[in-house]
């Protein structure tokens, strides 16, 4: 069955851009943010009375089970009053390190429900990288399940830990028995905007993790993104294959949606393209969110493997890295979907966006517009705000943005002054859009040009022998840094000299003599981040320690 025609009416951006305001942004809560306001009742309970669905769950097997609205409001009734029965208290911290299930959606909203403050831990994380989040939010309790278990053992002093699972240590709290003895009655807690609701933490890719507080009020730029961004209707089938243990899959494959009362899926087992592509025709996915790293190992299953579900999806969103212009390409192409690039950070959520809810042009290449209520600028070293094809740091004017909930680093001073660095090297087009250069870290320096890495890798990724690349700079004399190029290549593809040759060709002669790379290696994976961003400050130490050696 292919998709349903949803085709309407767009609003222009210019005009949504002048139509916001805080107050109509604020009409989409129940609640108050100066006093009365829960999280839990604006993702779930303002929902109930109508037997909605509010949650597909597919187990790693494959089987299916609904929840509606009125089981979720259930469910977190019963974890808040075991969370209370446990100590656990408004304002405390409650973290979940659980796979994608409904256990995971009870702790979430349980915690809200009863004023607490939710923290996501990554299944994929070691002892180490758990210990450092633990000991950075302070937690009170921390849910986890008995595959997950053992990672806590090697942390000295870990909160008390409730256990899902058949044989829980007796040190524990099982969870899904006291989830059973528990009261599915539990009043909200009503909080205030500023009061926080979860704690995250950066990704960690330059230095250890830095806690992030997310206020209430942050739910007002999330619902924004959903309507204008991803533009979730009612007659989607939504699924963001994000892991709710990080910011994308926590802000907008759980909450976002469920804010806006609309069913979001939840799929346990890993990533591959057989899955998705399986998933997306037996639940008939209209509109899918996810990342560039996800989408490459699509266009990888070939086109035979998207034929069955060209057509189906009516939008597609992308976020976590810079959206490949080839990506676009071979999803319109052989999905026949409009896929865009969507930016943002975990500090702030998404803020610059090539809108599916709003009419405006799309430039491949370019990662969109600032979203209403946010106003985006790019400066110099000197903080000086620059204007279109001027290389700068992207920043977002706190002025004028009344949609910015971050406001400074858990235990580190507020933010001050007038503008918030994203630390992104960007530049302005001429149509107002953004055009993402890289990291500041991550941009080349060769022979006084600024190059930046996501455009080698993009020119790298047109050619059909390669899959995924990265690129970096690496120390040398005359030209401070040369290009080099981490190419992963299509199966059956051999690494020859000759395709060396034939690929740094492609790049010199898709963008500029001076941007091609003078070094490239074939390799069989990239170092990445647990969220697939790749970590390209890893691939440019070891250069520099491979050099010192020479």
């Amino acid at each position: 069955m292919v998709a349903k025609d949803l085709a309407r009416s767009r609003p222009g951006y210019e005009q949504a851009v002048a139509r916001f305001s805080i107050e109509a942004a604020m009409e989409g809560l129940q609640g108050d943010l100066q006093g009365g306001l829960n999280a839990c009742v604006e993702c779930c309970d303002r929902h109930c009375g109508a037997d909605r669905v509010a949650l597909r769950c597919v187990s790693a097997e494959g089987d299916l089970r609904d929840y509606t609205f009125e089981e979720l409001r259930d469910l977190s009734a019963r974890a808040a009053n075991l969370f209370r029965d446990k100590g656990v208290k408004p304002g405390d911290v409650v973290a979940g390190l659980l796979p994608r299930t409904v256990e995971l959606v009870a702790v979430v909203l349980g915690a809200w429900r009863l004023g607490a403050v939710y923290q996501p831990l990554f299944t994929a994380f070691g002892p180490k990288a758990i210990e450092h989040r633990l000991a950075t939010s302070g937690a009170r309790l921390v849910v986890t399940n008995s595959a997950q278990r053992p990672k806590l053992d090697e942390i000295p002093d870990h909160p008390l830990v409730a256990t899902v699972g058949e044989a829980v240590p007796a040190s524990d709290v099982d969870f899904r028995a006291g989830l059973n003895a528990a009261s599915d009655q539990f009043e909200p807690v009503m909080r205030r905007g500023d009061d926080l609701f979860m704690m995250m933490s950066t990704s960690g890719t330059t230095g250890l993790p830095k806690g992030v507080p997310v206020p209430l009020r942050a739910l007002l730029a999330f619902g924004a993104y959903m309507r204008e961004a991803v533009d979730l209707r009612e007659d989607d089938v939504f699924w963001n294959i994000a892991d709710p243990g990080w910011a994308y899959g926590l802000y907008y494959a759980l909450t976002g949606p469920l804010l806006l009362g609309q069913a979001t899926i939840l799929y346990e087992g890993g990533f591959t393209a057989d899955t998705t592509y399986g998933l997306i025709a037996r639940l008939g996915v209209t509109n899918l969110a996810g990342s560039p790293t996800a989408y490459r190992m699509l266009i990888a299953a070939g086109p035979e493997a998207a034929a069955a579900v060209k057509g189906r999806l009516r939008v597609v969103s992308s976020a976590g890295e810079p959206l490949n212009p080839e990506i676009i390409r071979w999803f319109a192409e052989h999905l026949a979907v409009p896929i865009h690039d969507h930016y943002g950070q975990t500090e702030m959520g998404m803020c610059v966006n090539n809108h599916h809810g709003l009419e405006h042009p799309v430039r491949p290449g370019s990662a969109g517009l600032a979203m209403p209520g946010y106003r985006v600028v790019v400066l110099d070293e000197a903080g000086r705000e620059l204007g279109p094809n001027q290389p700068g740091v992207l920043a977002i004017d706190l002025e004028q943005s009344p949609l910015m909930w971050f406001s400074g680093y858990l235990n580190q001073p507020k933010l001050s002054g007038r503008y918030y660095s994203t630390g992104d090297s960007v530049e302005f087009e001429p149509d107002g859009s953004v055009s993402f250069i890289g990291r500041a870290d991550d941009v080349i320096t060769s022979s006084g040009y600024r190059i930046g890495p996501f455009d080698v890798e993009s020119a790298l990724i047109e050619h059909p022998a390669v899959i995924e690349a990265a690129v970096v700079g690496v120390p040398d004399p005359e030209r401070t840094e040369i290009v080099k190029a981490f190419v992963i290549l299509a199966n059956g593809v051999e690494g020859t000299d000759a395709l060396r040759e034939e690929l740094q060709g492609h790049v010199k002669r898709r963008l500029s003599a001076h941007a091609w790379p003078k070094l490239l290696d074939f390799v069989s994976e990239l170092p990445k981040t647990p969220s697939g961003k790749i970590q390209r400050f890893i691939l440019r130490r070891a250069e520099v320690e491979k050099q010192a050696k020479a």
